[in-house]
């Protein structure tokens, strides 16, 4: 595979074809519920993703202070993602950052070709389109830009678009803001916890080595959305994952047994808990497991960044002081490496099994 370049998703879909190569869809179990997503955002029964106003996480007032991080402890433990509004982070920043991810996935596929990432090589960074990593040689509908954004001085900017000319600017600046949105964040879980306001935090590598890694995801018009995903279900690894999007709906989430659909809110940035934060809280905060539709009318973009712990230094495991009699360890003792290798080589049948794990929790509450 080497110096191969997999097909762009965004070629496919350009080239006018009617029905989508076989790669792309989904096995049989799964197509029964793929449903239109503009019909399904629709819904107004069933539960929905909480909204939570973060205006008054650090309120002077205890009992407005309290009311506030209460709402965002809930949401973590029962669903483990929410739309945060009144987050800090400016309407103008936010549409900035968007016009710039979207006007690099408006110059032509060849162009964007020149910053093509090289898996095979262990070159993640860059543009790219998922290749099969499992047996069925199963593919999404999605084309991507992955970089890491935090800290700068880590960061390569030689491998960064370089058209629009602001796109470093305004995500070095996106980057700066979110990772004091996540420090406010961890604070608040760790609080929630019975633990010091700064534990968690330190946990995934404190102010110095936490990384926040950006993925702006690109999912084409697709001729046969109900047969394809543009991203299969998962959990993320992160500790946190904060999501923006072009407003075109797409994010499912598994909740009692079901996907529900999240409705686009104007103004909002998605948090998902990730697994790590999920270890480190024995199970309180949930990982949730989620997926993306596609469909043929609109394309969808979105921004995620992962805020993710050092690969090898540390071992993620339950915190001492949230492991008991009564509720021992749930997960054993990994470094963050072991952890994305654990995910990503575990046989289908165990995967399987935590899938239907997590349904079976879902389904009791």
């Amino acid at each position: 595979m080497m110096g191969t370049i997999a097909e762009r998703v965004e070629s496919l879909s350009l080239s006018g074809i009617s029905s989508i190569p076989k790669e792309y869809v989904r096995p049989k179990e799964e197509l029964t519920n793929i449903g239109n997503i503009f019909e399904e955002e629709k819904k107004e029964e069933g539960p929905q993703v909480p909204t939570i106003d973060i205006k008054e996480i650090n309120s002077s007032d205890e009992i407005v202070r309290k009311k506030c991080r209460f709402k965002l402890k809930k949401a973590a433990e029962e669903w483990g993602v929410m739309n945060l509004v009144n987050h800090g982070i400016s309407d103008e920043l936010l549409e900035r950052l968007k016009k710039a991810g979207a006007t690099f996935f408006e110059l032509p596929v060849e162009e964007k070709e020149k910053y093509a990432n090289d898996l095979s090589a262990g070159k993640i960074q860059g543009y790219g389109s998922k290749l099969a990593n499992n047996a069925s040689g199963q593919l999404e509908w999605e084309d991507y830009f992955f970089h890491l954004i935090f800290p700068q001085d880590n960061c390569d900017l030689s491998l960064w678009p370089k058209t629009p000319a602001d796109y470093t600017e305004v995500t070095l600046e996106y980057a700066k803001e979110l990772r004091a949105l996540a420090s406010k964040i961890m604070e608040v879980l760790s609080l929630e916890l019975g633990l010091g306001g700064g534990r968690l935090e330190q946990e995934v590598g404190g102010k110095e080595e936490l990384l926040l890694q950006m993925k702006i995801n690109y999912y084409p018009i697709c001729p046969q959305p109900e047969l394809a995903l543009g991203v299969e279900a998962h959990t993320d690894i992160s500790s946190l994952t904060f999501l923006l999007h072009n407003m075109v709906p797409g994010l499912q989430l598994f909740y009692g047994g079901k996907w529900i659909t999240a409705k686009c809110v104007p103004g909002s940035i998605l948090m998902h808990i990730g697994d790590t934060i999920e270890i480190l809280s024995n199970g309180k905060y949930k990982s949730i497991l989620h997926r993306g539709l596609v469909n043929k009318e609109k394309v969808r973009i979105s921004w995620a960044v992962f805020c993710e712990p050092p690969k090898e230094k540390i071992i993620l495991k339950p915190l001492t002081e949230l492991v008991t009699e009564t509720e021992p360890a749930r997960f054993p003792p990994r470094t963050f490496a072991q952890h994305i290798h654990h995910k990503l080589f575990r046989k289908d049948e165990e995967e399987k099994k935590v899938m239907e794990e997590k349904v079976e929790d879902d389904v009791k509450k």
